[in-house]
């Protein structure tokens, strides 16, 4: 069964550090999420790979704004 992204968290650089899961109490590190994303466990967001490397998460886009991981962590 596949996972949605509810809240996410920011670390004080306002990069994302951690995201809740739909009907869990706990947040989940972000490197965590992105191994899940990786294997296609998440429905709203998929994994974006860098080019030096890095990985992170990013919304799939649908035209809403309130869903995307940075409005998340800011609310």
């Amino acid at each position: 069964m596949k996972k949605k992204i509810v809240d996410a968290q920011q670390d004080p650089g306002g990069n994302i550090s951690a995201v809740k899961f739909e009907g869990n109490k706990n947040f989940t590190p972000v490197k965590k999420a992105i191994e899940m994303a990786e294997m296609d466990k998440i429905i709203n967001v998929h994994a974006v790979h860098k080019k030096d490397g890095d990985k992170y998460l990013r919304s799939n886009p649908d035209n809403k704004k309130r869903n995307n991981l940075d409005d998340m962590a800011e609310s």
